[in-house]
């Protein structure tokens, strides 16, 4: 019978794919993935809720299958949130420490941050989630916690993540939908982040890249801090668009072909050009043989096209010669064979593939780009959280299913 106990849940709502991950906190202190529930996304855009009924049944799928793998019971989870209508954008703030003693408290930290917020928005956005990058105590900068230090004056650099309102609330009520509260909404570039750099990498400077199905993010980190952030309305299904029209095959075809001979990097598709591929045809029509280099010359003007938005947002940012540490590739996408080699190429840095790190349990299960920003949710609140602005309080109180009646539900399947 499942146990309730304390323990984590991570949701990764992509545009095909949504992605749960329970975790408990093994005995060397990090998290344990427990179980591991994949369903295919309805109800979901380019990366946005926009149909929450659809949205919640998958979501339901997914975090049923979590609980049959690991034995718990999932009642609240973090989810990720993307979509291109988020934005980032740097601030600062500056107060007066007033304390008599002059040393700085949490109250002191919290009000420099909230003056850091005090921006201009649109009508009907909000700010989502606030990263600081620094803090600065009488002029001296790199602190990252300035906690009971003596100063009187307290500045704060933050990386500020504003967006519509109904982005974040109709991401809320699917998963009210599908039984289940939201303990904290994360964005998706900085959840996949948090699972795929190591502490070097996040210290001297690394963007990491995260291609999902409909969209592909940017998070760019120096100094153990978010710097910049961006999502664009390119993904891999792009790639299997492009297979499906340039070979008229049907796109589940397309996606088969994708995943098992795609490659986007000519020198290495000619490498294996004794490859040939069979390709089904539409309106039964007999199916066709080509080699790998036509299906290279079909799919690497696209990864050229993705990676060049974001090599070209990198150099607006300013940061093309900052990371020292390289290009991290991260997400479905990223399996595409030759990625790593062509970016390396774009960007002139080095690139590797980012695999989930810091977990344990079954790893064999979940050791795939595919899930690093479900298993970076799991990371972020194992360690506390991150410092979000808001929070999810205002949650729909009648959940159209709780803990024990998706338990009842469980038992009953089983026997």
């Amino acid at each position: 019978m499942p146990k309730q106990d304390t323990h984590i849940i991570g949701l990764d709502l992509g545009t095909t794919r949504t992605t749960a991950v329970i975790a408990d906190t093994g005995d060397d202190g990090r998290p344990e993935i427990m179980g591991l529930g994949v369903a295919e996304s309805q109800g979901l855009r380019k990366g946005v809720v926009v149909n929450p009924d659809a949205a919640a049944e998958p979501i339901r799928r997914a975090i049923e299958e979590a609980e049959r793998m690991s034995g718990l019971i999932a009642e609240s989870v973090y989810v990720s949130m993307s979509g291109t209508l988020l934005k980032g954008l740097n601030n600062r703030g500056i107060i007066a420490v007033n304390n008599s003693d002059r040393k700085i408290n949490r109250g002191d930290i919290k009000r420099v941050i909230d003056t850091a917020c005090v921006i201009s928005l649109p009508g009907g956005h909000e700010i989502i989630d606030v990263q600081p990058q620094e803090y600065i105590v009488d002029g001296q900068d790199g602190i990252n916690d300035p906690l009971g230090m003596l100063g009187t004056r307290l500045e704060v650099s933050v990386h500020i993540i504003t967006g519509p309102i109904t982005v974040r609330q109709n991401i809320i009520t699917a998963v009210n939908r599908a039984g289940l509260l939201v303990s904290d909404v994360i964005l998706e570039p900085i959840a996949a982040a948090e699972s795929t750099l190591t502490a070097d990498e996040r210290e001297y400077g690394s963007a990491v890249i995260n291609i999902g199905g409909e969209t592909t993010s940017l998070a760019i980190y120096q100094r153990s801090a978010v710097m910049h952030t961006a999502i664009f309305p390119l993904g891999g299904s792009h790639f299997t668009n492009d297979i499906a029209f340039g070979l008229r095959t049907p796109i589940p075809e397309a996606e088969r072909i994708k995943r098992s001979y795609g490659c986007v990097l000519a020198s290495m598709a000619l490498a294996e050009s004794g490859d040939s591929i069979e390709v089904p045809s539409v309106s039964r029509r007999p199916p066709r043989t080509l080699s790998r280099e036509i299906l290279c010359e079909i799919l690497q003007p696209r990864a050229e096209e993705i990676l060049g938005h974001i090599d070209d947002e990198i150099k607006r940012a300013g940061f093309e010669r900052q990371l020292s540490s390289g290009i991290i590739l991260t997400g479905g996408g990223a399996m595409i064979a030759g990625l790593p080699e062509l970016a390396e190429q774009i960007f002139d840095s080095p690139t590797r593939v980012g695999y989930p790190l810091n977990v344990s349990g079954t790893t064999e299960n979940v050791n795939n780009p595919i899930y690093a920003s479900a298993i970076g949710l799991v990371l972020i609140a194992h360690r506390g959280g991150a410092h979000h602005f808001n929070n999810v309080a205002g949650q729909n109180g009648k959940r159209l299913g709780s803990a024990a009646a998706r338990m009842k539900e469980w038992l009953g399947k089983m026997f």
